[in-house]
């Protein structure tokens, strides 16, 4: 989980997927901000053409957030200068694997075959794997730096993905159906060759 973390797989692809994490009404978390800023930083150089954007609608104190995380990620981008039509969303995800799944859907319905998957060092082992189980031909590249910052942070946070991870060998099976169907729609070109949980 740390080796692939800290290993930056960044190269040319069709779009970079930015994991939803916490926000705050119109304002991304510091750990959903540092995903944000890295995804733009990945666009601005060129490695991909699309931002794609996933999360849905959080709760506060028992109500329905006013925006969806990709929602906030989107009004983020837009003020960073990345441009709306660059930018896909998808507002109905609340888990990495739903995350993911609804990330395949849209870079199926718009021809979107490789993908750089932008998380956290310790959610990023999870994150390709599920990425791949959806069909995604994925890499990943954390964030440079995590806000997950002290020890005692990152070592209960490390131990989260351990449980996670593994608790994902058995509960994958489910998946199967789902990701059969994403796979049989061909989101790799014939020719050669997407919070928490």
């Amino acid at each position: 989980i740390v080796w692939v973390g800290e290993r930056d797989q960044a190269a040319k692809a069709d779009v970079i997927i930015v994991l939803g994490a916490a926000a705050y009404d119109a304002n991304p978390s510091p750990v959903f901000e540092e995903r944000i800023r890295h995804g733009i930083d990945l666009y601005k150089r060129g490695l991909a053409e699309r931002m794609l954007f996933t999360g849905g609608f959080g709760q506060r104190a028992g109500k329905r957030a006013r925006y969806s995380e990709s929602q906030v990620a989107q009004r983020y981008a837009l003020r960073h200068e990345v441009p709306k039509q660059a930018i896909l969303i998808e507002t109905e995800s609340r888990t990495t694997w739903q995350n993911l799944q609804e990330a395949a859907e849209l870079m199926q319905a718009n021809n979107l075959h490789r993908a750089i998957i932008v998380s956290d060092p310790l959610h990023m082992a999870r994150a390709l794997r599920l990425a791949r189980t959806a069909g995604i031909d994925a890499l990943g590249s954390s964030t440079p730096t995590s806000r997950f910052r002290s020890f005692q942070t990152r070592w209960r946070f490390l131990l989260q993905e351990v449980y996670f991870f593994h608790r994902d060998l058995f509960v994958e099976p489910k998946y199967a159906s789902h990701a059969s169907a994403i796979a049989a729609l061909s989101l790799k070109p014939a020719a050669t060759h997407r919070g928490l949980p």
